[in-house]
């Protein structure tokens, strides 16, 4: 195994340092700014909701809105959105449990408060928030090696926080590659890799492989990723051009996804374009009051059930204890009361203090037994 490449110190930013200055100021430091990251040891950070709410006043809700701007990670964004004073908190709650599988190879990752795991001078939008979900096959080397690399390799990119999405697409790849020269660990392993990054109220979620986020949109499932299967029209359209080939769902008769990082024995050389790929697809969305709640998951929860089934499962538990890791647990329980064959890896992530709202649904889908 790789030696630990998590990094959760502290962050030491006031604040009071989040003002108009600061965050012009942040284009021209970033890039020495981020010569200060600093690896650390393995661990989750501590979720104390109130390192997340203390000091959210109007002018950091100001700050924190126009660098969203400034960085290119909004798109689309409505005039009600510009005025809106929304700005989410982040609570978390995971679960993760072997299943029928002789082995457990999922790894996750869950950072409530982004500004204090990162040891960084650098002015990034407040609140942040990180997580991640790391489907491993052939062994765990590969899931484990990018949850404990995938942050780092996206701030120290050239492009973050300019352009996010130029960060994380270069950071996957990155990974990919840094797994491939790593002598001590075997790189016929594979992952796939789902994370959530959040400036703000800008989540974006990057997939590549056949885990699957989901927005709690008050009852309604918003799917955030695609899953990369390969019969998927898209999937197998690139695959095909490529070379490669799909037998009974498998690429080249060996994996049933289209996208994942290591499987270096089914891809050709660095820099070559394989039908194996390791580039993530993104979605990017303003946050606002209706977003009540993500869902992550491996393929183990999806294969037995819909989005739409496990928003209203976890609407339900988060109305009856506002609980992330309670909620993350019944989704686990479900799945595997189902019969799920895989194992199953799930992260719930609520956007508020208070638990979801009662609301009046259609008799037509009011009942969980109809959704699911």
């Amino acid at each position: 195994m790789a030696a630990g490449m998590d990094f959760s110190p502290p962050f030491g930013i006031s604040e009071g340092t989040y003002n108009r200055e600061n965050v012009s100021a942040m284009e021209n430091q970033n890039q020495e700014s981020l010569d200060s990251v600093k690896q650390a040891t393995n661990g989750k950070p501590p979720r104390h909701l109130s390192a997340v709410r203390n000091g959210v006043g109007s002018v950091r809700l100001l700050a924190a809105a126009d660098l969203a701007s400034d960085v290119e990670i909004v798109v689309n964004k409505s005039a009600s959105d510009e005025k809106s004073d929304f700005l989410p908190v982040f609570r978390s709650g995971s679960c993760a449990e072997g299943g029928p599988k002789q082995y457990m190879e999922d790894e996750h990752l869950c950072i409530d408060n982004l500004i204090q795991h990162l040891d960084s001078t650098a002015s990034f939008p407040s609140p942040g928030a990180f997580y991640g979900v790391f489907d491993g096959h052939g062994g765990t080397d590969a899931a484990l090696f990018v949850r404990q690399n995938i942050l780092k390799f996206i701030v120290e990119d050239s492009h973050f926080p300019i352009c996010v999405e130029k960060a994380v697409k270069s950071a996957f790849v990155r990974a990919d590659y840094a797994f491939a020269d790593d002598s001590s660990l075997d790189i016929s392993s594979g992952t796939t890799a789902l994370i959530a990054l959040i400036f703000g109220r800008m989540l974006i979620v990057a997939n590549a492989g056949d885990c699957r986020a989901v927005l709690g949109r008050r009852g309604r499932a918003i799917e955030m990723s695609k899953d990369h299967k390969p019969n998927c029209a898209s999937e197998r359209l690139r695959i095909e051009k490529l070379g490669g080939v799909i037998y009974d769902g498998y690429l080249n008769g060996q994996l049933s996804v289209a996208r994942a990082l290591g499987d270096w024995h089914m891809k050709g050389p660095k820099g070559s374009a394989c039908p194996l790929s390791a580039e993530p697809e993104l979605q990017e969305t303003d946050l606002t009051e209706d977003d009540e709640f993500l869902i992550m998951g491996c393929d183990g929860l999806w294969d037995v059930m819909s989005s739409q089934c496990a928003v209203a499962i976890a609407r339900k538990e988060l109305m009856l204890h506002n609980d992330p890791e309670k909620c993350s647990k019944q989704l686990v329980r479900e799945a595997l009361k189902r019969n799920t064959c895989d194992n199953v890896t799930v992260i719930v992530v609520c956007f508020s203090v208070d638990p979801p709202p009662r609301i009046e649904m259609p008799a037509s889908s009011s009942s969980e037994e109809h959704i699911c």
